[in-house]
C-alpha cells in the first residue's frame, strides 16, 4: 500500500505544482495584454490630440497667409485619412500597426510641408496663437514619441512572456500571439537636407 501511495502522492504534487503554473502563466499573459492596452490607448489618445490641433493650426494659418491651397487641402485630407484608420487593441498585428503607421506618416508629412511653407510669411511667424499652436504640436509631437516608445517597451515584455519556455506552450493553449510594434517609417534614418 506504502508503496502505491509514494507515486500517487509525487504525481498530485506534479499535478498541483503544473496547474500552479498554468494560472500563473495565464494570469501574467492577461497582466501583459491589458498593459499593452492601456499603452495602445495611450497612444491613440497623443494622435487623436494632434488630430484635434490641426483645424486651429489650419484655421491660423488661413487667417494670416495668402496661403498655397493645395498645403493646406493635403493637410486636411491626411488628417481625415489618419483619423479614418482605427486599430481595435485586440487586433495589434504588425500589418494593422504598419497600415496605422503610414497614414499617421503621411500627416506628419503634410505637417512638415505646412510649417516649412509658413516660413514664407513672417507675420504668420510671429503671431502668438500660432507660435503657441506650433509648439502644442512640437509637444504633441513629443508625446506621441513617449507613448509609442512605453507601447513598444510593453509589447516586448509581453512578446518575451509568451516566447520563452515553458509559457510558449502555455500561450499557444490559451491563444495569446505575439503584437506587433511600431517601426520607424521608411527613410527615418536619413536626416533632412535644410537649405537656405
Amino acid at each position: 500500500m506504502k508503496k502505491i501511495l509514494i507515486p500517487v502522492g509525487i504525481i498530485a504534487i506534479l499535478a498541483v505544482l503544473i496547474y500552479a503554473k498554468a494560472v500563473s502563466a495565464y494570469n501574467q499573459f492577461v497582466q501583459a495584454e491589458e498593459t499593452i492596452n492601456g499603452q495602445w490607448a495611450e497612444v491613440e489618445t497623443q494622435y487623436q490630440r494632434r488630430a484635434d490641433l490641426i483645424p486651429n493650426l489650419v484655421n491660423t494659418v488661413k487667417g494670416y497667409a495668402d496661403f498655397e491651397q493645395e498645403t493646406l487641402t493635403g493637410v486636411v485630407e491626411a488628417r481625415a485619412k489618419a483619423t479614418s484608420v482605427q486599430i481595435d487593441p485586440t487586433q495589434l498585428t504588425p500589418e494593422k500597426l504598419a497600415e496605422f503607421q503610414q497614414v499617421q506618416d503621411q500627416l506628419s508629412g503634410a505637417l512638415s510641408r505646412l510649417l516649412v511653407t509658413v516660413e514664407k510669411y513672417p507675420d504668420l511667424k510671429a503671431n502668438q496663437n500660432f507660435l503657441e499652436l506650433q509648439a502644442q504640436l512640437e509637444g504633441t509631437e513629443n508625446r506621441i514619441s513617449v507613448a509609442r516608445k512605453k507601447f513598444n517597451e510593453s509589447v516586448m515584455e509581453y512578446n518575451k512572456s509568451i516566447k520563452t519556455f515553458p509559457n510558449n506552450l502555455l500561450a499557444g493553449w490559451y491563444g495569446f500571439v505575439a503584437k506587433g510594434y511600431f517601426e520607424a517609417a521608411a527613410g527615418a534614418e536619413n536626416a533632412p537636407t535644410v537649405q537656405f
